[in-house]
Protein backbone atom coordinates (compact mmCIF):
# COMPACT_ATOMS: atom_id res chain seq x y z
CA UNK A 1 0.00 0.00 0.00
CA UNK A 2 1.19 3.55 -0.11
CA UNK A 3 3.06 5.05 2.42
CA UNK A 4 0.05 7.38 3.33
CA UNK A 5 0.93 8.37 7.10
CA UNK A 6 4.04 6.90 7.55
CA UNK A 7 5.16 9.87 8.55
CA UNK A 8 2.70 11.22 10.83
CA UNK A 9 2.86 8.19 12.57
CA UNK A 10 7.04 7.70 12.79
CA UNK A 11 6.71 11.38 14.20
CA UNK A 12 4.40 10.69 16.59
CA UNK A 13 5.62 7.98 17.93
CA UNK A 14 8.89 9.53 18.17
CA UNK A 15 7.26 12.57 20.08
CA UNK A 16 5.81 10.54 22.96
CA UNK A 17 8.73 8.25 23.54
CA UNK A 18 10.76 10.93 23.99
CA UNK A 19 8.31 12.76 26.32
CA UNK A 20 6.96 9.75 27.41
CA UNK A 21 5.46 11.98 30.83
CA UNK A 22 4.45 14.84 28.84
CA UNK A 23 0.80 15.84 28.37
CA UNK A 24 0.71 15.85 24.54
CA UNK A 25 -3.33 15.71 23.87
CA UNK A 26 -5.21 12.82 22.83
CA UNK A 27 -3.19 12.83 19.76
CA UNK A 28 -0.20 10.86 21.58
CA UNK A 29 -2.17 9.92 24.67
CA UNK A 30 -1.37 6.20 26.18
CA UNK A 31 -4.07 3.95 26.15
CA UNK A 32 -3.38 2.69 29.85
CA UNK A 33 -5.26 -0.04 31.99
CA UNK A 34 -4.24 -0.76 35.74
CA UNK A 35 -3.59 -4.34 34.41
CA UNK A 36 -0.86 -4.88 32.60
CA UNK A 37 0.97 -7.80 31.47
CA UNK A 38 3.93 -9.50 32.64
CA UNK A 39 7.34 -9.46 30.54
CA UNK A 40 8.57 -9.59 27.33
CA UNK A 41 8.18 -5.59 27.29
CA UNK A 42 9.37 -3.86 24.30
CA UNK A 43 8.57 0.13 23.50
CA UNK A 44 7.69 -0.68 20.12
CA UNK A 45 6.27 -3.93 19.03
CA UNK A 46 5.59 -4.54 15.17
CA UNK A 47 3.29 -7.42 14.52
CA UNK A 48 3.89 -8.69 10.51
CA UNK A 49 7.55 -9.01 8.87
CA UNK A 50 6.53 -8.29 5.48
CA UNK A 51 7.60 -5.19 3.60
CA UNK A 52 5.39 -3.13 5.61
CA UNK A 53 6.79 -4.55 9.32
CA UNK A 54 10.27 -4.73 8.19
CA UNK A 55 10.32 -0.60 7.19
CA UNK A 56 8.70 -0.14 10.72
CA UNK A 57 10.85 -1.99 12.03
CA UNK A 58 14.13 -0.18 10.82
CA UNK A 59 12.37 3.57 11.03
CA UNK A 60 11.49 2.81 14.91
CA UNK A 61 15.16 1.27 15.58
CA UNK A 62 16.43 4.67 14.74
CA UNK A 63 13.91 6.62 16.88
CA UNK A 64 13.70 4.46 19.90
CA UNK A 65 17.09 2.05 19.75
CA UNK A 66 17.44 -1.48 18.60
CA UNK A 67 16.92 -3.00 21.93
CA UNK A 68 13.62 -1.05 22.23
CA UNK A 69 11.85 -3.19 19.15
CA UNK A 70 10.47 -6.55 18.60
CA UNK A 71 9.56 -7.59 15.41
CA UNK A 72 6.65 -10.74 15.42
CA UNK A 73 6.86 -12.66 12.69
CA UNK A 74 6.75 -17.00 12.15
CA UNK A 75 7.93 -17.33 9.07
CA UNK A 76 11.67 -18.12 8.36
CA UNK A 77 11.34 -16.69 4.84
CA UNK A 78 10.89 -13.47 3.54
CA UNK A 79 9.50 -12.83 -0.17
CA UNK A 80 9.47 -9.87 -1.85
CA UNK A 81 6.14 -10.29 -3.58
CA UNK A 82 6.48 -7.59 -6.01
CA UNK A 83 8.71 -9.05 -8.25
CA UNK A 84 6.38 -12.15 -8.43
CA UNK A 85 4.45 -10.28 -11.72
CA UNK A 86 8.26 -10.80 -13.29
CA UNK A 87 8.58 -14.70 -11.96
CA UNK A 88 5.25 -15.30 -13.44
CA UNK A 89 6.03 -14.01 -16.94
CA UNK A 90 9.70 -15.81 -17.01
CA UNK A 91 11.82 -12.46 -16.46
CA UNK A 92 12.97 -13.55 -13.42
CA UNK A 93 13.43 -16.27 -11.56
CA UNK A 94 11.40 -17.19 -8.04
CA UNK A 95 14.67 -17.53 -5.69
CA UNK A 96 15.61 -13.83 -6.36
CA UNK A 97 12.45 -12.51 -4.86
CA UNK A 98 13.13 -14.67 -1.26
CA UNK A 99 15.87 -13.65 1.42
CA UNK A 100 15.82 -14.97 4.78
CA UNK A 101 13.82 -13.23 7.76
CA UNK A 102 16.90 -13.32 9.43
CA UNK A 103 18.71 -11.78 7.14
CA UNK A 104 16.06 -8.22 6.61
CA UNK A 105 15.46 -8.22 10.27
CA UNK A 106 17.21 -4.91 11.29
CA UNK A 107 19.94 -5.41 13.07
CA UNK A 108 19.85 -4.98 17.24
CA UNK A 109 15.90 -5.72 17.07
CA UNK A 110 14.44 -8.76 18.44
CA UNK A 111 12.83 -11.16 16.24
CA UNK A 112 10.19 -12.90 18.30
CA UNK A 113 9.30 -16.19 15.46
CA UNK A 114 6.00 -16.58 16.44
CA UNK A 115 2.65 -15.77 14.97
CA UNK A 116 0.31 -13.22 16.75
CA UNK A 117 -2.84 -15.07 18.45
CA UNK A 118 -4.52 -12.53 19.64
CA UNK A 119 -4.83 -8.40 20.39
CA UNK A 120 -5.43 -6.88 24.37
CA UNK A 121 -5.01 -2.79 23.44
CA UNK A 122 -6.83 -2.49 27.02
CA UNK A 123 -3.87 -4.62 28.27
CA UNK A 124 -1.09 -3.47 26.13
CA UNK A 125 0.00 -6.77 24.81
CA UNK A 126 -0.56 -9.30 22.41
CA UNK A 127 -1.04 -12.89 22.81
CA UNK A 128 1.49 -15.28 20.81
CA UNK A 129 1.95 -19.10 20.86
CA UNK A 130 1.70 -20.90 24.09
CA UNK A 131 0.09 -18.51 25.13
CA UNK A 132 2.62 -15.94 25.85
CA UNK A 133 2.12 -12.77 26.08
CA UNK A 134 4.41 -9.64 24.99
CA UNK A 135 3.77 -6.48 26.22
CA UNK A 136 4.29 -2.79 24.63
CA UNK A 137 4.14 0.93 24.84
CA UNK A 138 3.49 1.04 21.22
CA UNK A 139 1.78 -1.46 18.49
CA UNK A 140 2.09 -1.39 15.03
CA UNK A 141 0.11 -3.91 13.06
CA UNK A 142 1.53 -4.80 9.58
CA UNK A 143 -0.20 -8.21 9.52
CA UNK A 144 -0.81 -8.16 5.48
CA UNK A 145 -3.44 -8.86 3.60
CA UNK A 146 -4.82 -13.42 3.15
CA UNK A 147 -5.58 -15.08 -0.15
CA UNK A 148 -8.65 -16.90 0.24
CA UNK A 149 -8.40 -19.39 -2.87
CA UNK A 150 -10.31 -21.94 -1.09
CA UNK A 151 -13.71 -19.28 -1.70
CA UNK A 152 -13.48 -20.86 -5.75
CA UNK A 153 -15.09 -23.52 -5.89
CA UNK A 154 -11.96 -26.41 -7.00
CA UNK A 155 -9.25 -24.38 -5.70
CA UNK A 156 -6.61 -24.42 -4.61
CA UNK A 157 -6.79 -28.24 -5.55
CA UNK A 158 -6.92 -27.04 -9.44
CA UNK A 159 -3.85 -26.09 -9.21
CA UNK A 160 -2.40 -29.86 -9.42
CA UNK A 161 -3.42 -29.42 -13.19
CA UNK A 162 -1.90 -27.52 -15.94
CA UNK A 163 -2.62 -24.86 -17.47
CA UNK A 164 -3.74 -22.61 -14.44
CA UNK A 165 -1.19 -20.70 -12.59
CA UNK A 166 -1.25 -17.60 -10.19
CA UNK A 167 1.50 -14.89 -9.44
CA UNK A 168 0.11 -14.66 -5.52
CA UNK A 169 1.16 -17.14 -4.34
CA UNK A 170 4.77 -18.83 -3.85
CA UNK A 171 3.51 -22.18 -4.64
CA UNK A 172 1.27 -21.06 -7.59
CA UNK A 173 3.85 -18.64 -9.48
CA UNK A 174 5.78 -20.70 -11.23
CA UNK A 175 2.76 -22.55 -12.95
CA UNK A 176 1.50 -19.23 -14.27
CA UNK A 177 5.14 -18.91 -16.51
CA UNK A 178 4.95 -22.85 -17.31
CA UNK A 179 0.90 -22.13 -18.84
CA UNK A 180 2.44 -19.36 -20.86
CA UNK A 181 5.11 -21.33 -22.34
CA UNK A 182 2.57 -24.16 -23.05
CA UNK A 183 0.29 -22.11 -24.48
CA UNK A 184 -1.11 -23.32 -28.31
CA UNK A 185 -4.19 -21.61 -29.17
CA UNK A 186 -7.56 -20.66 -27.28
CA UNK A 187 -8.91 -18.57 -24.53
CA UNK A 188 -6.25 -16.81 -22.14
CA UNK A 189 -8.01 -15.58 -19.26
CA UNK A 190 -6.76 -13.49 -16.36
CA UNK A 191 -9.24 -12.41 -13.32
CA UNK A 192 -9.90 -9.96 -10.90
CA UNK A 193 -12.22 -10.70 -7.55
CA UNK A 194 -14.80 -9.14 -5.75
CA UNK A 195 -12.73 -8.40 -2.75
CA UNK A 196 -10.26 -6.12 -1.79
CA UNK A 197 -7.16 -7.04 -3.37
CA UNK A 198 -3.57 -6.26 -3.13
CA UNK A 199 -1.43 -4.38 -6.16
CA UNK A 200 -4.78 -4.36 -8.08
CA UNK A 201 -2.76 -3.55 -11.20
CA UNK A 202 -0.86 -6.80 -10.92
CA UNK A 203 -3.58 -8.96 -12.44
CA UNK A 204 -3.54 -6.86 -15.75
CA UNK A 205 0.16 -6.86 -15.53
CA UNK A 206 0.96 -10.16 -16.36
CA UNK A 207 -1.81 -10.06 -19.00
CA UNK A 208 -0.20 -7.21 -21.20
CA UNK A 209 3.42 -9.26 -20.53
CA UNK A 210 1.64 -12.56 -21.78
CA UNK A 211 0.48 -10.22 -24.61
CA UNK A 212 3.75 -9.33 -25.13
CA UNK A 213 5.06 -13.05 -25.18
CA UNK A 214 2.79 -14.45 -27.38
CA UNK A 215 3.55 -11.33 -29.98
CA UNK A 216 7.37 -12.56 -29.68
CA UNK A 217 6.92 -16.16 -30.05
CA UNK A 218 4.42 -16.11 -32.95
CA UNK A 219 1.59 -17.29 -31.09
CA UNK A 220 -0.60 -14.15 -30.70
CA UNK A 221 -2.38 -14.72 -33.59
CA UNK A 222 -3.96 -18.17 -32.00
CA UNK A 223 -4.49 -16.19 -28.78
CA UNK A 224 -7.97 -14.73 -27.23
CA UNK A 225 -6.82 -12.59 -24.58
CA UNK A 226 -9.95 -12.06 -21.66
CA UNK A 227 -9.87 -10.12 -19.39
CA UNK A 228 -13.13 -11.02 -16.60
CA UNK A 229 -13.40 -8.62 -13.67
CA UNK A 230 -15.66 -8.20 -11.15
CA UNK A 231 -15.37 -4.05 -11.22
CA UNK A 232 -16.96 -2.09 -13.08
CA UNK A 233 -14.30 0.25 -14.52
CA UNK A 234 -10.90 -1.60 -15.82
CA UNK A 235 -9.21 0.72 -13.40
CA UNK A 236 -10.15 3.28 -10.77
CA UNK A 237 -8.40 6.57 -11.24
CA UNK A 238 -10.05 7.71 -14.94
CA UNK A 239 -6.84 8.64 -15.86
CA UNK A 240 -5.21 6.06 -16.00
CA UNK A 241 -8.84 3.91 -16.99
CA UNK A 242 -8.79 6.14 -20.50
CA UNK A 243 -4.98 5.03 -21.14
CA UNK A 244 -5.78 1.41 -20.69
CA UNK A 245 -8.75 1.30 -22.22
CA UNK A 246 -6.44 2.79 -25.64
CA UNK A 247 -3.56 -0.32 -24.32
CA UNK A 248 -6.70 -2.80 -24.60
CA UNK A 249 -7.76 -2.04 -27.96
CA UNK A 250 -5.03 -1.63 -29.78
CA UNK A 251 -3.97 -4.89 -28.51
CA UNK A 252 -7.40 -6.47 -29.22
CA UNK A 253 -8.18 -7.37 -25.29
CA UNK A 254 -11.43 -8.46 -24.59
CA UNK A 255 -12.85 -7.04 -21.39
CA UNK A 256 -15.63 -8.22 -19.26
CA UNK A 257 -17.27 -6.20 -16.42
CA UNK A 258 -18.69 -7.67 -13.05
CA UNK A 259 -17.67 -11.19 -14.23
CA UNK A 260 -16.83 -12.45 -10.61
CA UNK A 261 -14.76 -16.18 -10.69
CA UNK A 262 -16.89 -18.59 -8.33
CA UNK A 263 -15.26 -21.81 -10.02
CA UNK A 264 -12.46 -23.66 -11.75
CA UNK A 265 -13.12 -27.07 -13.52
CA UNK A 266 -9.40 -27.73 -13.94
CA UNK A 267 -9.91 -31.13 -15.47
CA UNK A 268 -11.86 -29.68 -18.04
CA UNK A 269 -9.90 -26.52 -18.57
CA UNK A 270 -13.70 -24.48 -17.46
CA UNK A 271 -13.70 -21.58 -15.77
CA UNK A 272 -16.98 -20.43 -14.18
CA UNK A 273 -18.16 -16.83 -13.62
CA UNK A 274 -21.22 -15.40 -11.83
CA UNK A 275 -22.76 -12.06 -13.49
CA UNK A 276 -22.40 -9.79 -10.94
CA UNK A 277 -25.08 -7.67 -11.95
CA UNK A 278 -27.64 -10.35 -12.48
CA UNK A 279 -26.55 -12.79 -9.53
CA UNK A 280 -26.91 -16.24 -10.18
CA UNK A 281 -26.58 -16.05 -13.73
CA UNK A 282 -23.03 -17.83 -14.63
CA UNK A 283 -21.20 -18.34 -17.54
CA UNK A 284 -18.71 -21.14 -18.45
CA UNK A 285 -15.53 -20.24 -20.34
CA UNK A 286 -12.66 -22.92 -21.99
CA UNK A 287 -9.16 -21.74 -21.38
CA UNK A 288 -6.21 -22.79 -22.93
CA UNK A 289 -4.25 -20.56 -19.98
CA UNK A 290 -5.99 -19.53 -16.75
CA UNK A 291 -4.47 -16.79 -14.33
CA UNK A 292 -6.50 -16.40 -11.10
CA UNK A 293 -6.26 -13.33 -8.80
CA UNK A 294 -7.34 -15.23 -5.72
CA UNK A 295 -10.08 -13.46 -3.30
CA UNK A 296 -8.95 -11.80 -0.60
CA UNK A 297 -9.43 -10.40 2.80
CA UNK A 298 -8.25 -9.45 6.57
CA UNK A 299 -6.00 -11.75 8.12
CA UNK A 300 -8.52 -14.90 10.85
CA UNK A 301 -6.56 -13.28 14.08
CA UNK A 302 -8.01 -9.77 13.16
CA UNK A 303 -11.44 -10.42 12.32
CA UNK A 304 -13.59 -9.85 15.24
CA UNK A 305 -10.70 -8.39 17.07
CA UNK A 306 -10.44 -5.24 19.25
CA UNK A 307 -8.22 -3.72 16.81
CA UNK A 308 -10.47 -4.08 13.90
CA UNK A 309 -13.41 -2.64 12.28
CA UNK A 310 -16.79 -4.53 11.14
CA UNK A 311 -15.43 -5.62 8.39
CA UNK A 312 -12.06 -7.35 10.29
CA UNK A 313 -9.57 -4.80 9.20
CA UNK A 314 -7.47 -2.25 11.44
CA UNK A 315 -9.31 0.59 11.84
CA UNK A 316 -7.04 3.50 11.31
CA UNK A 317 -7.38 7.09 11.01
CA UNK A 318 -6.27 7.79 7.35
CA UNK A 319 -3.95 10.62 7.75
CA UNK A 320 -1.89 9.77 10.76
CA UNK A 321 -1.99 5.34 10.36
CA UNK A 322 -2.78 5.66 14.68
CA UNK A 323 -5.85 3.39 15.60
CA UNK A 324 -8.97 5.11 16.14
CA UNK A 325 -9.59 4.34 19.62
CA UNK A 326 -6.62 2.97 21.28
CA UNK A 327 -3.74 6.15 20.42
CA UNK A 328 -0.49 3.83 21.18
CA UNK A 329 -1.40 1.24 18.37
CA UNK A 330 -1.14 1.86 14.89
CA UNK A 331 -1.35 0.14 11.35
CA UNK A 332 0.21 -0.03 8.49
CA UNK A 333 0.02 -1.98 4.73
CA UNK A 334 -2.43 -3.79 3.19
CA UNK A 335 -4.42 -4.92 7.05
CA UNK A 336 -5.70 -1.68 7.87
CA UNK A 337 -9.11 0.04 6.10
CA UNK A 338 -7.38 3.02 4.34
CA UNK A 339 -9.21 4.16 1.39
CA UNK A 340 -5.82 3.51 -0.43
CA UNK A 341 -4.83 0.57 -2.93
CA UNK A 342 -3.54 -2.25 -0.99
CA UNK A 343 0.07 -2.30 -2.74
CA UNK A 344 3.47 -0.96 -1.69
CA UNK A 345 3.63 0.72 -4.99
CA UNK A 346 0.62 2.40 -5.34
CA UNK A 347 2.37 5.79 -5.75
CA UNK A 348 4.79 4.50 -8.35
CA UNK A 349 3.67 5.35 -12.22
CA UNK A 350 1.74 2.87 -14.16
CA UNK A 351 4.66 2.95 -16.78
CA UNK A 352 5.12 -1.48 -16.31
CA UNK A 353 1.71 -1.56 -17.22
CA UNK A 354 1.84 0.54 -20.68
CA UNK A 355 5.84 -0.77 -21.54
CA UNK A 356 5.95 -4.58 -21.69
CA UNK A 357 9.28 -6.42 -20.66
CA UNK A 358 11.86 -6.99 -23.13
CA UNK A 359 12.39 -10.94 -23.34
CA UNK A 360 16.51 -11.45 -24.23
Amino acid sequence: MTSLGVMPLASCVRQCTRSPGAQLGSYCRLHTSSISCTKDYYDVVVVGGGSAGITMGARMKRKVGAENVAIVEPSEKHYYQPLWTLVGAGAKRLPTSVRSTASVIPSGVKWIKSAVQGFEPDKNCIRISDNKKISYKYLIIALGIKLQYEKIKGLPEGFKYPKIGSNYSVHTVEKTWKAMQDFKRGNAIFTFPNTPVKCAGAPQKIMYLSEAYFQKTGKRAEANIIFNTSLGVIFGVKKYADALLEIIKNRNISVNYRQNLIEVRADKQEAVFENLDNPGETKVFQYEMLHVTPPMGPPDVLVNSPVADAAGWVDVDRETLQHTKYPNVFGIGDCTNLPTSKTVAARHSLEFLTKPYRWS
